[in-house]
């Protein structure tokens, strides 16, 4: 054999998707590991034409699933962004979107057993720490894919996911404003740097001359603006303690707006050198908290909830998402947890190849 299998399971987790690993089917080398997942994806090409990967950000990520040493959690999930075009992957993040299809993956492949009607799921996400409780439906105790749930870009409908977030408070910094301050200024620009589920520079729209309802394309051929959110997020980055994040994917940006149909807020999302399509998971609990916190860039643009918990509604390039925000605002804002509805589906399973001159296999390593 000239190539070397790996077993997978191929799945959307809401508006993204990717393989998902048992991860004890991988090198344990990250080295190796990144090596394995570039030549899976097809990273390095366009349109990942030797590879698996959709050509696109949200269509190059891999989830990689365990039994978790953790007292608290049932599955470790371990994720991976894998670059389009360059050969490269980005293990400090995680994703939110795929994390929606880590608890039906982990039935799937016989990591949890379900229960009868709901099975609960702790996920420990180990890029960050994070705590996510994943509730599926399992009627009969078994897997159902079927439902009525629709979310903003994902054609149909599905079987609903529910997700509650817990410890993502400075998950990648430790700090809930890794600066120390709820404004801060790079380049004649204010934004606010927040670490919430994801560290992320916030911005007004109107500050770069945008309205903050340009279409993903519309942005994505606006390299003038995409040049000076770069410039910015680099030094925010290195103001976060972050050093050089020149080839890191975090901190993400994002730009925020006054909502124009019915939401709390509206915000574009970047990843952060293309537009988000629709809105991350991760991204959309740091923005839900930057519009409930008095005194960051998102001062003026919503009348602020003060009763907790608060439904923020973030309006995108696709539609919605909705944030149920668990806070406390006696000294400030405090984050307790935050939860969403997302949807997954298994849309393929089987053996991924690689080349055996990028990898051997788990026995050769042993």
């Amino acid at each position: 054999m000239t190539q070397t299998g790996i077993p997978y399971i191929f799945m959307r987790g809401g508006t993204s998707r990717g393989p998902y690993f048992r991860r004890e089917d991988l090198p344990e080398d990250r080295e190796m590991l990144a090596k394995v997942l570039i030549a899976a994806v097809g990273s390095g090409h366009a349109l990942n034409i030797d590879g698996i990967g959709g050509g696109a950000a949200v269509t190059t990520k891999v989830a990689m699933l365990s039994k978790s040493e953790d007292d608290w959690a049932d599955i470790d999930y371990f994720f991976a962004q894998v670059s389009v075009e360059e050969q490269m992957v980005d293990f400090k993040p995680t994703c939110g979107n795929i994390l929606s299809g880590v608890g039906p993956a982990a039935i799937e492949m016989g990591l949890v057993d379900p229960d009868e009607d709901v099975t609960e799921i702790r996920i420990r996400a180990t890029n960050t720490g994070a705590r996510v409780v994943a509730r599926v439906r399992t009627p009969g105790r078994r897997l159902s894919y079927e439902g009525d749930t629709e979310i903003a870009g994902v054609p149909g409908v599905s079987s609903p996911v529910q997700l509650t977030f817990m410890g993502v408070v400075g998950s990648a910094t430790g700090a809930f404003l890794p600066t120390g301050n709820l404004c801060d200024e790079f380049d004649g620009l204010v934004v606010t740097c927040m670490d919430v589920a994801m560290p992320v520079v916030l911005a007004r729209a109107e500050d770069f001359g945008l309205t903050g309802y340009e279409s993903a394309e519309e942005l994505d051929e606006n390299r003038e603006f995409f040049d000076r959110l770069e410039a910015v997020r680099l030094k925010a980055g290195a103001a976060m303690g972050m050093g050089d994040v020149s080839k890191s994917v975090t901190p993400k940006f994002a730009i925020l707006s006054s909502a124009r149909k019915g939401g709390t807020i509206a915000a574009r999302y970047f990843m952060p050198t293309k537009t988000h399509p629709t809105m991350a998971v991760t991204g959309a609990q740091c923005i839900a908290s930057c519009a409930l916190t008095p005194g960051t860039v998102a001062d003026g643009m919503l009348d602020r909830p003060t009763d907790s918990p608060a439904d923020v509604s973030i309006e995108h390039p696709s539609g919605t998402i909705d944030v149920l925000v668990d806070f406390a605002s006696e000294s400030g804002f405090t984050l307790n947890a935050a939860g969403l509805v997302r949807t997954a589906r298994k849309l393929a399973d089987g053996q991924v190849y690689v080349p055996r001159s990028v990898w051997a296999g788990r026995e050769v390593d042993a």
